[in-house]
């Protein structure tokens, strides 16, 4: 799993280019191996206040309550919650409820084949938090479709694909989606870089194996039938005047004395 909050910078490689290759730790990216921090994470709020806070870049407890329909005094918690486990930080200047709070990584990176099993059942609950939160969001918005602005609908829309590829193969591929976002990430950490006009938009990049496709055995090719030349009798073999077979064949005839 990784949320963007995007990783780092990049362009896609020129056709016949060496592809970007996807580093284990993305520069402004947390790499998630504490399971207390997973568990933190794993929390409706707090993951919208992250998301408040990308959005905004600071925000005082009470903004953050205006922005987000909650009471100052639980988004205040939970702003030091984030804050004990280094995911925020106070931006400077206020007091109380009323001190501006800012994120402390871009973005999290979360690598489930790499932890130890403690590790390994935290990350599940956030995965599955991450997925849940994440995929509901897409259908209510895509259900939505024709309450989008007109000047989106014709730019944006999904798309599904099927791809056979070796594991170096999707690595590869899983770059090159990633570097295309990247030329757009410096405006998710400042606002004032944002064009007039800029929407935020969410994209998702899912990859997964269909095992049960590929569990299904594919039918050998048919053989080809044979052609009709194949099929016909070769000239001076297999007829009735062919000299072999006939009842005149294998017989002298008697000559008279």
């Amino acid at each position: 799993m990784s949320s963007e909050d995007v990783p780092p910078d990049g362009h896609p490689a020129a056709p016949g280019a060496a592809s970007p290759a996807v580093p284990d730790v993305d520069e402004g990216q947390l790499q998630l191996r504490d399971p207390a921090v997973m568990r933190a994470l794993a929390h409706p709020l707090r993951w919208a206040l992250l998301e408040a806070l990308l959005h905004a870049g600071t925000l005082t407890a009470t903004q953050a309550g205006e922005m987000l329909d909650e009471t100052p005094a639980n988004c205040a918690f939970h702003l030091r919650t984030l804050a004990r486990y280094g995911l925020v930080e106070e931006a400077g200047g206020g007091k109380g409820r009323e001190r501006p709070w800012r994120r402390v990584n871009r973005g999290f990176n979360l690598e489930i084949a790499t932890l130890d099993p403690q590790a390994a059942a935290a990350a599940d609950v956030l995965d599955e938090f991450w997925t849940t939160r994440t995929l509901d969001r897409a259908g209510a918005a895509l259900r939505r479709k024709r309450s989008w602005p007109a000047e989106w609908l014709g730019n944006l829309g999904e798309s599904q694909t099927i791809c056979y590829i070796t594991p170096d193969e999707a690595k590869e591929l899983q770059g090159l989606l990633l570097a295309t976002m990247r030329r757009y990430r410096e405006r998710n950490a400042d606002p004032a870089l944002r064009p007039p006009g800029a929407m935020p938009i969410e994209y998702l990049v899912l990859s997964y194996p269909l095992l049960d496709l590929a569990s299904r055995p594919v039918p050998a090719p048919a053989a080809d039938p044979p052609s009709p030349a194949d099929q016909a009798p070769a000239a001076g073999r297999g007829g009735p005047a062919a000299g072999r077979g006939g009842p005149a064949a294998d017989r002298e005839e008697e000559l008279p004395s």
